[in-house]
């Protein structure tokens, strides 16, 4: 039925063209008041200059940065909600709906082009209720409709175009449409006019193919339920499936999946090492290791600044698309320190302590929370006034050489310059390829990349490694400083409940490892984070979850933030859990804990489906959203449904509680019938893996001591899926986890740590050495 309603739409414009795309497709030290003063002194000035144009619109009430944006164009925009939809009714014309986020480079080129233009703003205000919406402020919206543009186009992305009727159905969609006809695609105002003839000719056609659509999408939803068939595949076919895809798909020369453009993909990532450990004869390991090496080698790399951009437009991970979003920076905070963890090779520990010091200087707030991205787009010069992708982070050949001529004292041998540009690969004709470069805007321009060793670069030019490490790193700090003085990117200060989770599991898997470089800081900024969270995206009275807050402010001491009623969606309530259990291990904090299971208890209620399983991404009770979808696709981010799969099996154990693993078993029941289910779902193809073969736990009994943390230490230094540490203290009352745990006791009065796998216990351990021994038999790969 589905298909056939898909052919009778008025697909107007059909490109494949993806922007943007959705699947395969403080402290002193690290937060400084005058980075803070001067990137929102910029975004005041942009607003001040902005609220003198001659057009303001509902937007300049809202709080989205994205929204904010658009507050004055010419197009009489409204944001999401009943008063657009009232008049969309009232004057029977069709609802135009964009959907996009403050850090979009196309985004901003289709506003620039079509919603700043006053002749195509007066169609749209003649004929259609206009309507936009921030996709990370309102991600339920975002979803409904881009999973119909999926359908109907086989590709999407941002910014995203969509065409309803005033029931909110949609009948066309496209993402990104120039300014007149060119590309082989048609103009927005060819579109636009051709739209509304159509509905104004065949108003009750494309008003029965809109209710079509929405019976369609929530048949979808409403009849899929649990796979029961007799054929079903099982956990070690599913799995093999997965790797065997996974091995076909690698990219061996530069690590990643497919050709270009390429994405870090960190969800299959996470399932790779975890087949290494739980099915090490499968040999992946060294598909995860190439990627990240490669990945960190390379462009989408801010070896200056530090962090990760969104993607590289080419197979080499050299030329980025330049905006750097905080989900895929605790994503990749995670991947490396689980590298650093399975193979002890430091180079992945400073990528991710790297990572860390970009969060803390660029993305967080003075009180804690971090924010959601940074600009691909930028001003060249303070006195220009068109911005160009990239512009804050390519350098010139003479730009380089004439800094580290100025500052030559600085460096320890004779031919700095040399060393650097040999290392970093940069050109005097600038290191980008044309193909990377389309617009011409890093014409003669280098993004900084390795193509060589630190130990090749040692052997030509004759001096140590360390000098080398040395002298680029006095080179780094040099272009740093001249970079905090160009144009500042955009900065989007919406703090995401989700994104922070991500961060928080990150950062945590970092705080683990007792020689990281900068422990002490990270569980301080840790801590600041989970009090910022549960000040400020979290209701106490309802045990309910925020979407979103919005940071203002310069310093901790002037700081404020701003709250915004959405309610938290399945990603804000799983990705939290995940980081709050993450962050338990870091801190064998148990506060942590029971918030989860309060957070779990809230998730249930608002999310489950009782009649036939699954999580809805959002409440039953929410306004204005046609139907309510169940992820079931691990994209740039995990998707809920992955996610709270191995909360669940996490929470049952250390509550002796079976009712979350009966609610994990109806979870993996409903998804089974994912095809192929690996690939479409690695994050929750972990949790299977778990609920086989059953979890680690070590169970720690002794007094808050040396003795103690020592062992506490060794288990959280390896990296182990599904991992449970139990602190018992004999003869405490305030036990808040597994009361099994009272079982174990001490041996010769010494701290002894238990270590069971899947209920099966080794003899009781009384010795670091012995703990880390018989754990390195198991989850150390050289």
């Amino acid at each position: 039925m589905i298909r056939g309603v898909w052919r009778i739409l008025p697909v107007l414009c059909k490109h494949k063209i993806n922007i943007c795309q959705t699947r395969t497709i403080a402290s002193k030290n690290f937060v400084t008041k005058q980075f803070l003063r001067s990137r929102l002194a910029i975004n005041k000035s942009v607003h001040n200059m902005a609220s003198s144009a001659p057009h303001t619109n509902r937007l300049a009430l809202e709080k989205s940065p994205y929204l904010l944006q658009h507050a004055h164009n010419p197009v009489d925009w409204y944001p999401w909600g009943e008063e657009a939809i009232q008049r969309a009714k009232a004057e029977q014309k069709l609802i135009f709906l964009s959907v996009g986020y403050s850090t979009c480079h196309w985004c901003h080129v289709m506003e620039k082009e079509s919603f700043e233009n006053e002749a195509t703003a007066k169609i749209m205000n003649e004929n259609f209720i206009n309507v936009k919406v921030d996709r990370e402020e309102r991600p339920d919206i975002d979803k409904i409709y881009m999973n119909f543009l999926l359908m109907i186009n086989g590709s999407g992305g941002w910014p995203m175009s969509v065409w309803l009727t005033p029931d909110l159905a949609p009948i066309t969609a496209g993402t990104y449409f120039p300014e007149s006809d060119r590309w082989g695609m048609p103009g927005f105002r060819t579109v636009l006019m051709k739209i509304h003839n159509q509905w104004k000719d065949k108003k009750d056609t494309l008003g029965a193919t809109g209710k079509h659509i929405i019976d369609a999408m929530q048949k979808s939803v409403s009849e899929r339920e649990a796979d029961n068939s007799s054929d079903r595949k099982s956990v070690e076919e599913k799995f093999n499936q997965a790797v065997n895809i996974y091995k076909r798909n690698i990219d061996d020369d530069w690590g990643g999946f497919g050709s270009a453009p390429k994405f870090p993909e960190v969800s299959k990532l996470n399932l790779i090492f975890h087949a290494q450990v739980q099915k090490p004869q499968s040999k992946v390991l060294p598909l995860v290791l190439q990627t990240l090496k490669k990945i960190a080698e390379g462009g989408i790399h801010d070896h200056v600044f530090g962090g990760f951009a969104r993607y590289s437009v080419d197979r080499k991970w050299h030329v980025p698309h330049f905006e750097k979003m905080l989900y895929d920076q605790g994503q990749l905070l995670m991947a490396f320190s689980n590298a650093y963890k399975i193979t002890k090779d430091g180079r992945y520990l400073d990528v991710a302590d790297n990572i860390f010091h970009y969060l803390c200087k660029d993305l967080r707030h003075p009180l804690g929370g971090f924010y959601s991205g940074e600009d691909a787009d930028s001003f060249p010069n303070l006195e220009d006034d068109e911005k160009i992708e990239g512009a804050f982070y390519a350098w010139t050949w003479s730009e380089i050489q004439d800094l580290f001529e100025e500052n030559a004292s600085k460096f320890s041998i004779p031919n700095p310059f040399e060393v650097y540009s040999y290392f970093y690969s940069v050109k005097e004709t600038g290191n980008v390829e044309p193909a990377s470069d389309p617009h011409g805007h890093l014409l003669a321009k280098n993004i900084l990349m390795i193509r060589t060793t630190l130990e090749a670069t040692s052997n030509k030019y004759g001096i140590s490694v360390d000098e080398v490490k040395k002298n680029l790193r006095c080179g780094n700090e040099i272009l740093r400083d001249v970079r905090e003085k160009r144009p500042r990117p955009h900065l989007d200060t919406k703090i995401l409940t989700a994104w922070n989770g991500l961060v928080l599991s990150g950062l945590s898997k970092l705080a683990c490892i007792k020689d990281a470089p900068n422990r002490s800081e990270y569980l301080k900024i840790l801590k600041q984070q989970v009090q910022f969270l549960k000040e400020n995206n979290y209701d106490e009275g309802s045990k309910t979850l925020l979407r979103a807050c919005y940071g203002e402010g310069t310093a901790s001491n002037d700081a404020t933030v701003l709250a915004e009623p959405i309610s938290g969606f399945l990603d804000d309530y799983a990705f939290l859990i995940k980081g709050l259990l993450d962050y338990y291990l870091a801190t064998m904090d148990k506060s942590a804990l029971l918030w989860a299971k309060e957070l779990q208890a809230t998730q249930d209620k608002l999310f489950w489906d009782e009649n036939n399983h699954g999580y809805f991404y959002s409440k039953a009770d929410a306004a204005n959203v046609i139907v309510r979808l169940k992820d079931d696709h691990d994209g740039a981010e995990p998707c809920g449904n992955s996610v709270a799969a191995t909360n669940l099996l996490l929470l049952s154990e250390y509550f002796d509680d079976n009712s979350y693993k009966a609610i994990a078993t109806k979870l993996f029941e409903f998804f089974d019938g994912t095809n192929p289910f690996g690939y479409a779902l690695p994050e929750m193809m972990s949790g299977l893996l778990l609920f086989d073969s059953g979890l680690t736990t070590i169970t720690i009994v002794g007094p808050d001591s040396e003795e103690t943390l020592k062992l506490l230490d060794a288990a959280r230094e390896f990296y182990i899926p599904g991992l449970v540490i139990i602190h018992f203290v004999p003869g405490s009352e305030q036990q808040l986890t597994k009361q099994s745990a009272r079982q174990y006791q001490m041996v010769n009065d010494r701290t002894t740590a238990y270590l069971c796998h899947d209920g099966t216990c080794e003899p009781p351990i009384t010795s670091v050495e012995k703990l880390v021994e018989s754990l390195s038999k198991r989850y150390l790969f050289q």
